[in-house]
């Protein structure tokens, strides 16, 4: 007589239970995945940083200056009164990073701006410029043109891994920044202002609050030896995210009645109080601090033209802490914005040193009183010019010859 055998199979409970121990592993394994993946972004994004910053040391090799952050082409002072769009020249318009193209191996690039170019982005051979009958100038138009190609070409030197932003309404995208030291008002006008209609006081304005490593829209570009407090105590660049019309307020302007209520079109009231986009009625989401309630000028985004100089695209300050809100004039794209180092990083965001070293600034560094009135020309006390930084050792960081001491870690 044969005996069967009978065969095993799992019963409903211990399919369950083995469900429940893979759910339970992978819900283990699944953040320290996501750790890794983000180590190695941050890697990556520092590395960049690293490539940026040995551009800049061997363009001051080359040149015995830094790379300006606003220079390029003009037409005798013509339409700098209100820095007006132009596709005959670029209006002194063009970030630091223009210039450090041939330095990270992107010459092709360089040699296309510096140069006529017969190339549109839509192909138009019949349109008005931007043809083989009438090419771009050298050096390009106002780095607003999206028909002008190298202004929407995005360079991966220039990108970090961890930022997710791509697309319209951004021309091509850039994720570091010009450090322009601890102050902001009337800041971005330059020493070159003397051709406007009121150079005496915007002018001296732009040369009491230069403080930075990078001096914008300046005669004379800055050089090491303007770096008194020591190149490995100066911050050269920051880290920035980029616009992705979430409503982050580190990277938009905030919406709402901003120049009706605390802000006016002087500017005086964000120099008076720096953190006065945080504190407005207006400003972040009682639910979602890191949110504005409303955006406003969404084209207008941190980050979006990799070419222009001005604050919200290519540069930053040392006076909020990390990760605060842009903070602007209605426009969204001001001169004299408030925009400090932000991240997709968890808890803080890279920095580049004068020296080429790379640190990661936390959100909780010692950053004075946010509600501090900045150093300006006609200020008096500790607003006068010359002062040491009023934001602690964040603003210290971003001073290039104040004397300030630098003693302890960071």
């Amino acid at each position: 007589m044969f005996k069967t055998r009978r065969r095993r199979g799992f019963t409903l409970v211990e399919l369950l239970v083995v469900i429940a121990i893979i759910g339970v592993l992978v819900g283990l394994l699944l953040p320290a995945v996501q750790a890794a993946r983000e180590a190695a972004r941050r890697m990556s994004c520092s590395n960049n940083f690293k490539q940026i910053g040995l551009a800049i040391h061997n363009y001051h090799a080359a040149y015995q200056k830094l790379p300006k952050q606003g220079s390029g082409t003009g037409n005798g002072g013509v339409g700098l009164n209100a820095w007006s769009d132009s596709d005959d020249f670029n209006n002194y318009r063009l970030s630091m990073l223009v210039g450090v193209l041939p330095f990270v191996e992107q010459q092709a690039s360089w040699e296309q701006i510096s140069n006529p170019s017969a190339e549109r982005t839509d192909g138009n051979t019949a349109a008005a410029i931007g043809t083989p009958a009438s090419p771009w100038p050298p050096m390009g138009p106002t780095p607003q043109n999206a028909q002008y190609i190298p202004w929407v070409t995005e360079f991966p030197t220039f990108r970090c891994p961890s930022d997710q932003g791509t697309g319209r309404p951004a021309l091509a995208r850039s994720n570091y920044a010009a450090c322009l030291g601890d102050t902001s008002y009337n800041v971005m006008y330059g020493t070159w202002d003397q051709t406007r209609t009121d150079p005496s006081f915007r002018a001296a304005d732009s040369r009491s609050t230069h403080r930075g490593f990078f001096k914008p829209f300046a005669l004379r570009a800055s050089a090491f030896r303007d770096v008194l407090d020591g190149v490995s105590n100066t911050i050269a660049m920051g880290e920035i995210a980029t616009y992705v019309q979430d409503k982050d307020k580190r990277t938009v302007l905030p919406g709402g009645n901003l120049t009706g209520g605390n802000l006016d079109t002087t500017n005086v009231n964000i120099r008076q109080n720096p953190n006065i986009c945080e504190e407005h009625a207006s400003g972040p989401d009682p639910n979602k601090p890191m949110k504005w309630q409303t955006d406003s000028r969404q084209d207008r985004g941190r980050g979006y033209r990799w070419a222009c100089a001005k604050p919200i695209h290519s540069a930053c300050m040392t006076i909020l802490p990390p990760n605060k809100g842009f903070c602007s004039r209605s426009n969204g794209d001001d001169l004299d914005a408030i925009a400090t180092v932000s991240s997709r990083h968890p808890g803080g965001a890279h920095v580049l040193m004068g020296d080429g070293a790379v640190r990661f600034i936390t959100d909780s560094i010692d950053a004075g009183n946010s509600n501090s009135p900045q150093v300006w020309s006609g200020g008096t006390g500790a607003q006068a010019p010359g002062n040491k930084s009023p934001y602690g050792l964040w603003g210290a960081l971003g001073t290039r010859a104040n004397q300030e001491v630098i003693g302890e870690d960071f």
